[in-house]
């Protein structure tokens, strides 16, 4: 076990939905598109389509939505089923193997209804190949038989809306995407979003909390709702056993500092990560597996986990050399960076020259090697 404590499933920052999560956000979710919060584009290009399909009768365009994870995707698959007032069928990428599975769902699929199929893109292929002819002719080839005497059956589907999410759009194949007749790309929330996001959660979970707890809340969340979701959890608990269940701005930094998610949303393995980088190795360049030993992580969970938040922060940087770190993760950890070599010199600049490592009084100083 990591002295950091930073499987990604344990983690309070993480985007990861686990049971918890899922449980809360079926009671947080929105049920309009009005309810909405943030997204302002895709939310304003979605109504457009639905309205659009209400009043020709018909069922809307495929749907793709992408982006990371713990912004809304699954939340806006439901939404717009009910604008739509048709029954939703859940499954996800991971779930179809086979094309067999693919068909199983489609066929029983009523007139009008809307599949939801997150994490598209880890389908396989034989079921993916299907699925191009049921978005695009509403038809399906069911092959019965093995061998020279298999037999291709054609079966017709009614009309339906396939609702595809995605954290990595760009795996899926061409073909694929160019079916969907809407894309919408979700972005990360704004901290005036995200407060208001903390306010409307409050009051579904009865929480009485002020302006400036729910901006603290807010703060930390690095732009995501159910990250944000999940900080007001735990610092309601801290508001009910410490003090009288009201959240204000001291009680939220109180708790979330019990919690160590800093002011900027950065818990313990990201910390852990800008101190080695920092104090060990002086800012970098170091690569990536050295620094993942340096605390105690595999390269996979330094790389993926810690970095691409602290990348969007501006606080560490890849580069072909290795990883450094900006001027603003010196300031966060209120360290001082060291002297900056003179322009041409480089790394070896504190190298003393052969009068000042003979000189008196001085004492040899010992180049550092580059490892």
């Amino acid at each position: 076990m990591s002295p950091y404590d930073s499987d990604p499933a344990d983690r309070l920052v993480t985007a990861a939905a686990d049971g918890e999560d899922q449980a809360v956000e079926a009671a947080l979710r929105p049920k309009q598109l009005d309810e909405f919060i943030g997204q302002e584009r895709v939310r304003e290009q979605l109504s457009l389509v639905l309205q659009a399909a209400r009043k020709r009768g018909k069922a809307p365009d495929h749907v793709l939505l992408s982006g990371p994870p713990g912004l809304g995707k699954t939340t806006l698959s439901m939404i717009i089923a009910a604008e739509l007032n048709a029954p939703i069928r859940i499954t996800s990428g991971p779930a179809i193997q086979h094309a067999g599975d693919l068909a199983a769902i489609l066929s029983s699929l009523t007139e009008g209804e809307v599949l939801f199929l997150d994490e598209i893109h880890r389908m396989s292929r034989p079921a993916e190949e299907m699925l191009y002819m049921a978005m695009e002719d509403y038809r399906v080839d069911v092959i019965v038989g093995k061998g020279p005497g298999a037999t291709a059956i054609p079966l017709e589907l009614p009309p339906f809306t396939l609702v595809g999410a995605t954290t990595r759009a760009g795996l899926l194949p061409p073909p694929l995407r160019d079916r969907f007749g809407f894309t919408g790309h979700m972005e990360f929330y704004a901290p005036a979003e995200l407060q208001r996001v903390v306010h409307r959660s409050a009051a579904l979970l009865d929480v009485e909390i002020d302006p400036a707890g729910a901006a603290e809340i807010a703060g930390r969340s690095r732009g995501t709702p159910r990250i944000a979701n999940r900080l007001l959890r735990r610092v309601r608990d801290y508001a009910q056993v410490k003090y009288d269940g009201v959240v204000s701005q001291e009680i939220a930094a109180q708790a979330l500092q019990v919690y160590e998610v800093d002011a900027r949303g950065l818990d313990r393995l990201d910390r852990a990560v800008l101190d080695a980088l920092l104090r060990l190795f002086g800012g970098g360049p170091v690569g990536l597996s050295t620094l993942a030993v340096a605390v105690g992580e595999e390269a996979e969970t330094v790389e993926e986990v810690a970095e691409p938040f602290l990348v969007r922060e501006g606080l560490l940087a890849r580069t072909p050399r290795g990883r450094i770190a900006t001027a603003a993760a010196w300031q966060h950890l209120g360290l001082t960076p060291p002297v900056q070599a003179p322009p041409g010199q480089g790394a070896r600049a504190a190298v003393p020259t052969q009068s000042e490592l003979f000189s008196p009084g001085k004492a040899p100083v010992q180049e550092k090697g580059t490892g």
